[in-house]
Formats: C-alpha cells, structure tokens, sequence
C-alpha cells in the first residue's frame, strides 16, 4: 500500500464538513484515564515514504523464515504442505476475487459450482455420501459435529453424552468441551492404549455406564500422536447401541494412502482440510471440513449447494436444505454458522483438481517415506525412541532422554524447531516430542537436523 497521508488542507476540510475543530476532538468520547497522552509515547520522528520502507524492510530482515533460515519439524495440527503456483494465480482471477457467501445463490452460479465441486471432492476423499460446504477451522467443525450427533436424538433428550478420544486434537477437545459446557455432565473423555497411542475399545465400553446416554463417540486417524486408527471394533459396538461415531482427523493427505473414515462406516467426518492449498500463513485461515451420511443430512450445520435442472432443462446451482438462522427461524436452526470459508473451499477445490488422484497418493507416499527415514536416523543416533508401535503417516512421537521443553529451547538456539512439545498436553509427556515431516522438508533437512539434535543432547 502507498504511503499518501492526506495534506493539512484537505485534513481542515474534512473537520469543517464533519464539524469539530480538531483531530484530537474526535477522541473527547474516550474517558481521559483510558487514552494515552501524545507526549508520553515515544514515537520517532515522521519519516519519507522512502525512508520507511528501507525502514519496514530493517524490521521484516530480523525474522527467521522457515526453509530458508530454519528447518522446521513441527506439525501437530498445522503441516507445511505445498501450495502449487498455478493455484495463488488461478484465485486471482476477476471471478473469484470476491469469493464470499453468495447471499443470492441463484445469480452467483461460479461460486455455488465452485462449491458444489468441493464439496463433491471432499466426499470422495472422505469416502462419505455428504459434505457441506466447509467449515471456519477443523475445531469449528468437530464441535459441530457434536452437536449434530445430539441434534439426531433429539426425541431422545437423555441420550445427550459425548465422549471423546484423549488422541483427538487438544485444541478440538477444548472446542467441543466450551460447546457444552452449559450442558450437565455430557461431555467425557476417554484414555488411549499406552503401547499403541490407539483407541482403548474395551476400557472404552467399561467406563460407558448406560450406552443408553451416549450421542455420540468421537476419535481422530491419523490421532494427535500421528498415528493411524482401526476403529472397526469401536463402530460396529457404538452402532450395536445406537451411537454415532465422529471421525475427526487434522492431516487428509492420508486418506490418499489409507482407507478413509466413511470406508470404517462412521456417521460423521469433521476435521481440518489447511493443507489442501491453504497454506500456512502465519496459523490461519483455516477450512474446516464437513460431512456425513445422508441419513443424518437435514441435520447438518452450515450450507449445502446442490445441482439442479430449471424449467428449460438447464444445469443450474442451488443452496439447498440451508437450515441456518438466517434461513428458519433461529430456535429451529441447526447452527449459528453464517457463512462457509468460500475463498479457502476454493483453494481446496483447485489443489484436489490440480494433484488429481495420483498426485495425491504420490504426495502421501513423500510425506509417509520422509517420516520412516526420520524416525529410522533419529533413533539410529540415540536421539530418542518410538513411543508408540503403531502404524502412522507423517507424524511420530519421539521418547527423549532429556525434558522435551529445553531440549526444544537448546535446538532453537541453532536454527532448528525439533517438533512439538508434548508436555505442554499432559505432564506424563514431559520428555515426549512430536516430529512431522512433509514434502516440504528433505533428505538432507532431516540429516542436519539429526547432526543438531546430536548436539544437543551431547552438549
């Protein structure tokens, strides 16, 4: 943006139209405790447009970016995937620069196809009859979930439960838990396998007291601690007692490879889809993904575009079966969301279009090699040892020798971030790191970083 500060005549014709004497007389609302005075804040002195951009470009050369001056081995919810060039140009053209919530759907048929083919995209990734239109963020859609899974009994009031995973995403517990939390003793957690990091079904089904109570089961694959789920023996006993089973997930890269939730025959899928094109962008925005089986479709949140025919015979899209407040009497809505993440569902929709299915199975297949070799050198060098023996995809937990906060700390110090630390989830993971490798971080990256950790462990 131009630095074009309006000139002392125009600023004095602006005050007269809106008819106060002063700058300063547009504050007089704000209570003199709460403002700060002029000559207690120590600005430099005004600078020319050239001299503040040398200026700005001083400031923006002391970070420390990613790839370039830093290897980066953190995941945990928020990977380093490619974003294709091609996709940033194609979201510049005229059509899409205003991609936002198409009010009136009827006339804004590039964005409702352009959402109509995500969501299209997204049920077969997911191997899922529905999705909606998107979501805010992964945390967004699984609290949603929840409360679409309670929605489905509602001639049931006392069937209310949700139980959820302890490998599901903190961040999306803490979602789904501040949803109800005006709710009396309905949300529950439930541990995991030790060995494995996976679903304990069995300790599971002795905490449940009455199955009777329960709406819904929620669990994550690949988990919070990278690894894959089987949850063949947790859906066919939560379907045996009539409860629904929430697939949450935060890395759909891996259902390029392995078998996706629909295809275990859960009832709901939300999660997070930011790799797919989003890109990580300081931590957001995200796109939040949606979807379910048909039966438990007229209770779904958000929007829904739909294909259609006019009078003429004519291929025209539609939003259909929109049950949002703005659309039904707000007591009756299925939820407050207002709109969908239509520039994020677009990026979404180019990448899928652009990778094709075997450029994401060939993506996935990078991911999950790059993570074997580093799992394989890391502990091979003594850096630390696989808690879990279970299979994952580009993410694993590393048992250190040391705590895992200043181990962290001392790898920064030397330009490497090793991964997340797992103590900041639960005290018994004080030593605990969580590693992710993606396409974006190499052979050699991960060679390097191996050296680093020696380094530190040793120092």
């Amino acid at each position: 943006m131009r630095y074009l500060p309006q000139t002392p005549e125009e600023i004095e014709q602006m005050l007269e139209q809106i008819g106060v004497d002063s700058i300063e007389a547009l504050f007089d609302s704000i209570p003199d405790e709460l403002r700060e005075k002029a000559d207690e804040i120590d600005l430099p002195e005004p600078m020319s447009e050239i001299s503040l951009h040398r200026h700005l470009e001083e400031l923006a050369g002391n970070n420390r970016v990613v790839r370039r001056d830093v290897t980066s081995l953190l995941g945990a919810g928020c990977y380093d995937h490619v974003v294709p060039r091609s996709l940033d140009q194609l979201l510049l053209r005229a059509e899409f620069l205003t991609s936002y919530t198409p009010y009136q759907a009827e006339i804004s048929q590039g964005t409702t196809k352009a959402i109509f083919e995500f969501q299209s995209m997204i049920a077969e990734l997911l191997d899922m009859p529905v999705a909606n239109a998107s979501m805010y963020d992964g945390a967004h859609a699984a609290a949603e979930a929840a409360l679409m899974a309670q929605r489905s009994f509602r001639r049931q009031p006392e069937r209310n439960q949700v139980w959820v995973a302890e490998s599901v995403h903190p961040e999306y517990r803490q979602a789904i838990e501040t949803y109800l939390r005006w709710q009396d003793d309905v949300y529950f957690e439930f541990d995991i396998d030790e060995s494995t990091g996976q679903l304990d079904v069995d300790g599971l089904r002795q905490r449940i007291e009455d199955p009777s109570r329960v709406a819904c089961i929620v669990f994550q694959t690949p988990n919070f601690l990278g690894v894959y789920e089987d949850p063949t023996a947790l859906v066919e006993w939560a379907h045996e007692q009539d409860i629904l089973v929430v697939a949450t997930f935060n890395e759909p890269h891996a259902f390029a490879l392995a078998e996706p939730p629909g295809g275990f025959g859960v009832d709901i899928c939300a999660g997070e889809g930011m790799g797919l094109g989003v890109g990580q962008a300081f931590g957001g925005p995200a796109l939040g993904i949606f979807a379910a089986r048909e039966s438990e479709l007229r209770t779904m949140p958000g929007r829904l575009a739909g294909r259609t025919v006019d009078s003429e015979g004519r291929e025209g899209y539609v939003l259909t079966l929109s049950t949002r407040e703005q659309h039904i009497r707000r007591e009756r809505a299925t939820s407050n969301i207002c709109t969908n993440q239509g520039l994020m569902a677009l990026a979404a929709a180019i990448y899928l279009s652009l990778m094709g299915k075997g450029g994401m199975s060939q993506l996935a297949n990078l991911n999950m090699a790059r993570a074997r070799f580093a799992r394989q050198l890391f502990e091979q060098k003594g850096i630390g040892t696989p808690a879990y023996d279970a299979p994952f995809f580009n993410e694993f937990v590393l048992e250190l020798p040391v705590e895992a906060e200043g181990f962290i700390e001392d790898c920064l110090q030397r330009d490497l971030v090793p991964g997340f630390d797992l103590g900041t989830i639960s005290d018994r993971w004080s030593n605990h790191l969580l590693v992710a490798t993606t396409e974006m971080v190499q052979r050699d990256d991960i060679e390097a970083a191996a050296e680093v950790m020696e380094e530190v462990l040793s120092g």
